[in-house]
């Protein structure tokens, strides 16, 4: 293994999931890729709020700048390869951000709370599902 995408979130959950794709990396020689995803739900009036949504969605995307810089400032930087953060759908964001760097794994938490969500999560099933390679969850 060369490259592996750590898909993280603003939960609570995202140490555990960078420090077990930072003890894959250092055992397998493989960089990290760190990838945080930023969606704005439609339902959601802007107006309210007076900024627009595209507004809306540049403050997150700062904010989600910000989360990722600093999961990748705690790393060893020889275990770095990069970090990004994506406007979309997670699940979707995850497979195209993983087939664009020909990952060879995609690391994510699983997360839910009912059904097949408690034992994989809506994002982490579809990741599953759709990614071009292996996904670990």
């Amino acid at each position: 293994m060369k490259l592996l995408l750590v898909a993280v979130d603003a939960s609570e959950r995202s140490p555990k999931v960078v420090q077990a794709a930072l003890d894959l990396a250092r055992r397998t020689g493989a960089k990290l890729h760190l990838l945080r995803c930023v969606g704005l739900p439609p339902e959601i009036p802007m107006t309210p709020f007076g900024v627009t949504p595209d507004g809306f969605l540049q403050v997150l995307l700062d904010e989600a700048k910000k989360q990722i810089d600093a999961i990748a400032a705690k790393l060893p930087p020889e275990f770095v390869h990069g970090s990004e953060t994506r406007v979309g759908t997670a699940w979707s964001a995850i497979c195209e951000a993983a087939t664009e760097h020909n990952v060879d794994l995609i690391i994510v938490g699983s997360h839910g709370y009912t059904g097949i969500d408690r034992l994989l999560g809506t994002t982490a099933a579809k990741v599953v599902n759709h990614a071009e390679c292996s996904v670990l969850v």
